[in-house]
């Protein structure tokens, strides 16, 4: 089972299989630049919860419950789905998001989602 990590669009590629994250491209980066291996927009936060978060760190809290809910049950769960599919057959699966802010972003909520499915197959593993 591969592992999950985050790194920002602009930053230098660093190895991994690299999935971006966001719903849009990244503001002025090149394909080349990104070397983007996979475009998963469908686990991004729905277009009305973007906007109602709107990058403020004081509705983050809020936020986070909501996108919890869309990766469970919503718009984003098929994607979710997909991304742990691909970290079953890749070691080192990188998750490339654009937001400024790299601790109030959708990105590190997704990726502790994730992080806590593979620990719940994990254990389920380890169960049966």
């Amino acid at each position: 089972m591969g592992t999950f990590r985050l790194l920002r669009a602009y930053e230098p590629v660093n190895g991994g299989y690299r999935i971006l994250v966001d719903r849009l491209w990244p503001r002025g980066l090149s394909k080349e630049r990104g070397a983007i291996d996979d475009w998963a927009k469908d686990v991004a936060p729905s277009p009305q919860l973007r906007v109602a978060f709107s990058h403020k760190a004081e509705r983050f809290a809020e936020f986070t419950e909501h996108y919890v809910q869309e990766l469970e049950v919503g718009s984003a769960s098929e994607g979710a789905t997909r991304l742990l599919e691909i970290a079953a057959q890749q070691n080192d699966v990188v998750l490339v998001y654009a937001a400024r802010d790299t601790v109030h972003n959708h990105a590190v909520v997704l990726i502790d989602y994730l992080n806590e499915r593979q620990r719940e197959a994990a254990n389920q593993t380890k169960l049966a």
